[in-house]
């Protein structure tokens, strides 16, 4: 299918502009227009207008609206998008305004997932680059045909500046809104294709470092619209008591003094939980206190410990005669290992971490008949409509999604259990729109947790210390299963999701990666990086285990595995000069990691240092070299390695969820523990991109060195003291010390 989409991509044609016309959105305005108008919808085209697609319209003003396909939540993809668009379009960025796209999959689905709408995986670059790039360029062919028929002159004589159609020889031009006030959809359309786009040599926006995300001005001022800020005429609030182990429901429901509390209108039996519908948050809070529920007690989830669990998981990848799933395989690797000179075995493992966004789950939803209409920070309208049209027992045409600003997602917000609450609520007392704010506690409880994972790496070295194979074993359960069933089935069992990242562009003669599910029944989700984010773990602190194996320079290593890799020698290269690393250090440590993830090249150095009395790692500084392929724009690019660098610190020093019985134990940031800013390290970073490589995804890329290096860091502090399970706890790393 990604090939079929890939291939509709390179043409666009006059049937597919006509057959994509129209849809309402929500309209953003940024440059010259910097207030944002969500709530807005993309009215009709009026007099004056020429919308020559469904991406853009140009007004008789000569605003040019730009459809954004993916989903804001902090990684500025609404300003990259549209940029790409601008620059084919030769379009002037200060009379530029972006739509939020409508609910509408067959149109704005992106190539990248299936053509589904989800936002997610470092993928909307590179899923959308190429068609919004010929977007762009196909709409600017078309204004220069219809300038060409309003000036009475060959097409061949006319060019574009930004905003006008120049003709050189007689030295007139139009403004572009001078063009859609007048001009007649050309037919047949011109075509545009790969060479109607435009040399890197004449870009104006791509890889500029003076324009601004469009969303950070109103998140500064406040006027922002996340899905918790949602207001509606009428609306009612919703809260959900759900059972306190996983797929379990109410057996008898005691609500009698949760009706007596003021402002509580409807108590509502749901097959998972029992929701309280109220005037107010502070009503439904007090009665779902109230409540007094038996659940059922017959969910397997009841048997799921996760230290236990961890333990078995670990047995399994040791247990080298039971069989995996072939993640990827490129020679005999168990064979060249068996006949090595020195054989590395070592685990590594990772404990359950949760989402924990800054903007607790939340959706308002309003029920009419068989009509849905949602308000929600959603990351997948695509699944939403879907899941709230089997609610309502309608079809996902009948869904209408209004994407807000997403306020933190690292993939919990692709998941629809929070969609599901507002609608079975909202379905209900149908006519009022109820809006559900999930508490901070039931936002840690009832994630959708990264998978707990342990593997095991069995690496051969020849006499000469040279890596002659390497077998990679992933235990975890699948994320797939659950949330894709047909893609899971069709790979016949595996989830390159929970192995991505395992696959390595070091030079290694035989290389075997396997996949050996566990299936325990907690469900699990996509987390920032997800696979890569622990598999990298494993990955970069054995390379390290092997340099200190053979008494060498970790860095060395690293670049003589890489010999014909240009891109990933360039940035170790760049960030060990940023770090200075050959210089001592007293008290402190470097350590460094690499990462090809997402289609960018990501190094990584952390300087550590560690108090041995308490066991406490302090990150002093991280220095990191990311290249991109291209750079759309640098600024941006920065500030997502910071937040990854960030994230990534707090998740392998602090992060961990514990399950006992199917419980989880922790509940609010007193007992899920994030990082502070406090302990926050300073961040230097420098993009260093290859220009005519392709487009990188960047929104996790920064996530995965990260650990590794400050594991790295304090093996080298130590005098090789090993780190191999996130996350590195004070307890863990004096048990380290001491073992």
């Amino acid at each position: 299918m990604n090939q079929i989409l890939k291939a509709q991509s390179h043409v666009l044609s006059r049937r597919s502009f006509l057959m994509t016309v129209g849809g309402l959105g929500i309209a953003v305005s940024f440059g010259t227009l910097a207030d944002l108008a969500y709530g807005a919808t993309m009215a009709a085209v009026a007099e004056g207008e020429f919308r020559p697609n469904a991406w853009i319209t140009i007004g008789g003003d000569g605003t040019v609206s730009i459809i954004a396909p993916a989903v804001e939540m902090g990684q500025g993809i609404t300003t990259t998008l549209p940029l790409l668009v601008a620059e084919e379009l030769d379009a002037d960025w200060n009379r530029v305004r972006v739509v939020q796209a409508p609910s509408d999959a067959e149109t704005y689905g992106n190539p990248g997932f299936y053509g589904v709408q989800l936002t997610g995986g470092s993928e909307s670059t590179r899923g959308y680059h190429a068609l919004l790039r010929l977007t762009g360029a196909q709409t600017r062919l078309i204004l220069l045909a219809g300038a060409a028929g309003m000036l009475n002159v060959p097409v061949r004589e006319l060019n574009t500046e930004p905003h006008r159609v120049l003709h050189p020889s007689s030295g007139r031009s139009l403004d572009y809104g001078e063009i859609a006030a007048k001009a007649v959809l050309p037919d047949p359309l011109p075509q545009a294709a790969e060479t109607d786009l435009k040399p890197s040599d004449r870009w104006r926006y791509i890889g500029s470092r003076t324009i601004g995300r469009i969303d950070v001005p109103s998140k500064v001022n406040g006027t922002a619209i996340f899905g918790i800020d949602v207001q509606l005429p009428g609306m009612l609030y919703g809260a959900v008591l759900r059972a306190p182990v996983q797929d379990e429901g109410p057996q008898t429901i005691d609500d009698a003094e949760a009706r007596k509390v003021p402002g509580v209108t409807h108590i509502v039996p749901l097959p998972y939980g029992v929701g309280i519908i109220g005037e107010t948050v502070e009503a439904t809070k007090r009665a779902k206190d109230l409540l007094n529920v038996t659940w059922s007690t017959t969910s397997r989830v009841r048997s799921y410990t996760s230290q236990r669990l961890l333990d078995e998981y670990r047995a399994v990848g040791r247990d080298l005669e039971q069989q995996g799933l072939s993640a990827h395989a490129n020679g005999d690797a168990e064979a060249a290992i068996t006949g090595a000179a020195r054989v590395i075995e070592v685990d590594y493992m990772s404990d359950h971490v949760a989402h924990a966004t800054m903007e607790p789950m939340n959706a308002t939803a309003l029920v009419t008949g068989d009509r849905v209409e949602i308000w929600a920070p959603t990351q997948g309208p695509t699944g939403t409509q879907g899941f709230a049209a089997e609610v309502v027992g309608t079809t996902p045409d009948k869904v209408k999604v209004n994407t807000t600003f997403v306020g933190g997602g690292f993939g919990r917000k692709a998941e629809a259990d929070f969609i599901v609450d507002a609608v079975s609520l909202a379905k209900a007392v149908q006519g009022r729109p109820v809006k559900v704010i999930w508490s901070r506690e039931d936002d840690v409880r009832y994630d959708k947790f990264r998978p707990l994972e342990a593997q095991h790496v069995r690496v051969g070295l020849d006499a000469e210390g040279n890596i002659i194979g390497w077998r990679h074993r992933i235990v975890a359960d699948s994320i797939f299963a659950r949330t894709l069933p047909p893609v899971f089935e069709q790979a016949g069992g595996h989830d390159d999701v929970v192995t991505e990242g395992a696959k390595f562009n070091y030079a290694v003669p035989a290389h075997q990666i396997e996949y050996l599910r566990q299936d325990n029944g907690l469900a699990i989700g996509f987390w920032f990086a997800v696979g890569v984010g622990y598999t990298r773990f494993a990955i970069e602190c054995v390379i390290d285990e092997i340099a200190a194996a053979r008494d060498m320079d970790p860095l060395a290593l690293r670049l003589e595995l890489l010999k014909d890799q240009p891109r990933a020698r360039k940035v170790i290269e760049t960030v060990a000069q940023m770090a200075d690393w050959d210089r001592a250090r007293n008290g402190q440590a470097l350590g460094l990691a690499y990462s090809d993830a997402f289609g960018s090249h990501c190094a990584q150095v952390a300087e550590v240092s560690l108090n041995r009395e308490t066991g406490v790692i302090r990150v002093h500084k991280v220095w990191c070299a990311i290249d991109p392929g291209v750079a759309i724009q640098p600024l941006h690019i920065e500030a997502m390695m910071m937040t990854g660098i960030t994230n990534g610190t707090g998740h392998a020093l602090f992060e961990q969820i514990n399950v006992i019985d199917g419980e989880v134990q922790e509940s609010n940031f007193d007992t899920y523990r994030v990082i502070r800013m406090s302990e926050a390290p300073e961040i230097e970073v420098a993009v260093v991109p290859t220009p005519g490589s392709p487009f990188g995804g960047i929104g996790q890329a920064g996530l995965p060195p990260t650990g590794p290096a400050i594991a790295n860091a304090v093996a080298r502090l130590t005098g090789g003291v090993r780190l191999r399970h996130y996350p590195f706890t004070p307890e863990r790393v004096k048990a380290a010390l001491d073992s």
